[in-house]
């Protein structure tokens, strides 16, 4: 069925239960989206493109944060809801839409988009739920001055992270194998391991080691053009876009399994990744950043300054 392929990242769930939560979460390959590094990236890109008044609230908001889980700065905290979801299993679902491969169907994915009950905030919705669904209504918490402190804090904690993992091709689409987590790869010079932590970490990491320094050579490349085109979007759209490159790349471009099923990844396939990576990185920065700049500064990203970039390499 259907609907329990929905649910393959919940296998890191179940497994926590058992006895320790550090071996397991090494052992599981879809425990972090992206990993803390990309997400860390999404992070450092988006404060880039923050207004300084959107950035002092980010800030403030977050100086509330006493779980100690992360530190308080806007990168650090775009790491929280994976190590939030440890011991909140209810929340699993939320990172993930699992777009069946074969027919695209981003609403059955998303469950049917269940309604959020009457004052419910966003934070105590239905496990059955999907990230698309889920940035749509911490957004509105966020947007919404009313919306009690301890609340708008999870908003914005769990927006610094959702709207990073929609963007992973492999949190965005299923191919009848837990988004990638069932296909073992290796690659030269790179571990054997899974698909789905391959697109998590293995190509992120090929970037570059300082999350910083990668960080900002993406943000020099980053075009007005570029930047227009994307704040147009939805959250809707950038996971259909996510698993257009799903469909296209990350199982499309996968050589013919070996006799024991397992894929040896050629250079081709890794450059590709790699660049496919960086890309949704940079769209997840900027889109990150419209979402609080509208959220938190009166709709400041209709603004084609607020998105400018204050690196001499800006086009």
């Amino acid at each position: 069925m259907k609907l329990n392929r929905k649910l393959h990242h919940n296998l890191f769930f179940t497994l926590i239960s058992a006895a320790c939560v550090a071996p397991l979460m090494l052992a599981t390959p879809n425990a972090m989206a992206w990993g803390d590094e990309g997400h860390m990236i999404v992070g450092t890109i988006a404060n880039n493109y923050l207004t300084d008044d959107v950035r002092s609230q980010v800030n403030a908001i977050l100086a509330n944060d006493t779980t100690g889980l992360t530190a308080g700065d806007i990168a650090s905290e775009a790491t929280w809801a994976d190590k939030y979801r440890n011991s909140h299993r209810e929340t699993a679902a939320w990172h993930f839409v699992d777009t069946e491969i074969s027919d695209g169907d981003i609403d059955t994915a998303c469950f049917g988009h269940p309604s959020l009950p009457a004052n419910t905030p966003a934070s105590g919705g239905v496990a059955q739920d999907c990230v698309v669904d889920k940035v749509d209504q911490f957004s509105a918490e966020l947007r919404d001055p009313n919306t009690d402190p301890a609340e708008r804090l999870l908003a914005l904690q769990f927006l610094l992270h959702f709207v990073g993992d929609l963007h992973q091709p492999l949190h965005s689409s299923d191919s009848n194998d837990r988004g990638g987590n069932d296909e073992t790869v290796s690659a030269t010079g790179i571990a054997s391991g899974k698909l789905h932590a391959y697109w998590d970490t293995a190509f992120v990491n090929k970037l570059g080691t300082d999350q910083n320094q990668v960080a900002s050579a993406l943000i020099s490349k980053i075009t007005s053009d570029q930047i227009a085109q994307w704040q147009q979007q939805t959250p809707r759209d950038w996971s259909l876009e996510a698993f257009a490159l799903a469909r296209t790349d990350a199982y499309g471009k996968l050589p013919t399994p070996e006799a024991s099923g397992k894929y040896k990844l050629p250079a081709s396939y890794v450059n590709n990744a790699t660049s496919v990576v960086a890309l949704q990185l940079s769209r997840a920065g900027v889109r990150l950043a419209k979402v609080l700049n509208d959220a938190l500064g009166g709709n400041a990203g209709s603004s084609a300054s607020v998105f400018s970039s204050p690196f001499s390499g800006k086009k």
